[in-house]
């Protein structure tokens, strides 16, 4: 034998035994069984809902608006030069103020419908785009009136604050929050025609 065999060790093997499984967790018998899937289809049915409220919320605070800023303005008649009719900037305000009423009332009405009996008057994808574009452009339209109302209505107080132009001021407000209700609301109808499926 030779030195290197008489030095070293001879090797063991040692055998670890085996393992019995453990019963499966509670969550992984729910999972295993489909119940994560109920949960998760109902949390997806109860954002909808939610969504779908908040709209039809937000729509309807705009249209409030909306109808207060069209009121204030049409009436905003006191003889002479307070008259909002002599005036480009006011007579735009007004009318954005009616589309926004129509449009809002409208959707409003759309989704009322659908809350309470359940049928929808348009496919879901035709439904999104027409609410994501609708929301856009008459909340850009309710912006634009309101700014090109207010240098005016500045102009105005600079000479003398009246009732005139403390109405023509109530009535930009109103158009700069209806604004701000329905830029939330595109926010919203933005998410769901981010989850239509594409066909």
């Amino acid at each position: 034998m030779s030195n290197s065999e008489e030095n070293s060790s001879p090797k063991i093997h040692v055998q670890t035994p085996p393992v019995a499984p453990s019963a499966p967790s509670e969550s992984q018998r729910t999972s295993a069984t489909g119940g994560g899937g109920i949960s998760g289809i109902l949390r997806r049915w109860q954002r909808e809902d939610l969504m779908k409220r908040g709209s039809l919320a937000l729509r309807g605070i705009a249209l409030f608006l909306s109808l207060i800023s069209f009121i204030v303005m049409a009436s905003n008649k006191h003889g002479d030069w307070r008259d909002f009719d002599k005036y480009e900037e006011y007579r735009y305000l007004l009318a954005i103020a009616i589309l926004s009423s129509l449009y809002t009332g409208g959707q409003a009405f759309r989704q009322i419908h659908e809350l309470s009996t359940a049928k929808q008057l348009l496919k879901p994808k035709m439904a999104a785009i027409i609410d994501f574009a609708g929301d856009q452009i008459v909340a850009y339209l309710l912006i634009s009136s309101a700014s090109s109302a207010i240098p005016l209505t500045n102009r105005m107080r600079e000479g003398s604050d009246n009732i005139f132009t403390d109405a023509s001021a109530a009535a930009i407000s109103m158009s700069i929050f209806a604004f701000l209700s329905l830029a939330a609301s595109a926010l919203i109808s933005g998410y769901k025609l981010s989850t239509q499926p594409y066909i």
